[in-house]
């Protein structure tokens, strides 16, 4: 009885380790993906690049409610952008007829050093790719 439960408090004890080794290396990668984010905005405002108001997508539709945020979209389907002060934004949203009238509120997430990982085939992207795209296409 006594190993047995020495044995599930050094399981309970070896998986809050890993738990807490996910969550240091998720906040390395975010603060990293910041330092990318930060540059990008510096560099498009140093070379007069004007953010745009950016509008929430609702899912599997054409439409789009206010958000009230300015910034600069990151993908061409206008779904992840970044903020004047560099947070980064899922531009996703449900369906709402309240939002249609006031807007919607999407706070920032921490942001990826690969952009839609998880997703489907060929929809992830390094973040420092996306950027250096969408570098070149506003600068044209």
């Amino acid at each position: 009885m006594a190993d047995e439960e020495s044995w599930r408090e050094r399981r309970r004890a070896a998986s809050v380790e890993q738990a807490a080794a996910l969550e240091r290396r998720k906040a390395a990668e975010s603060a990293q993906a910041r330092e990318l984010l930060v540059a990008f905005v510096q560099e498009l405002g140093e070379r007069g690049v004007a953010p745009e108001p950016l509008r929430a997508q609702v899912i599997g539709t054409g439409t789009s409610y206010r958000t009230g945020l300015t910034g600069w979209y990151l993908r061409r389907n206008r779904s992840v952008a970044v903020d004047a002060e560099a947070n980064f934004y899922i531009l996703g949203t449900s369906n709402s007829l309240a939002a249609r009238l006031t807007g919607v509120r999407i706070l920032p997430s921490d942001p990826p050093l690969v952009v839609g990982q998880g997703g489907r085939d060929g929809e992830s992207i390094k973040l420092a790719d996306l950027l250096d795209m969408r570098r070149n296409e506003l600068l044209r």
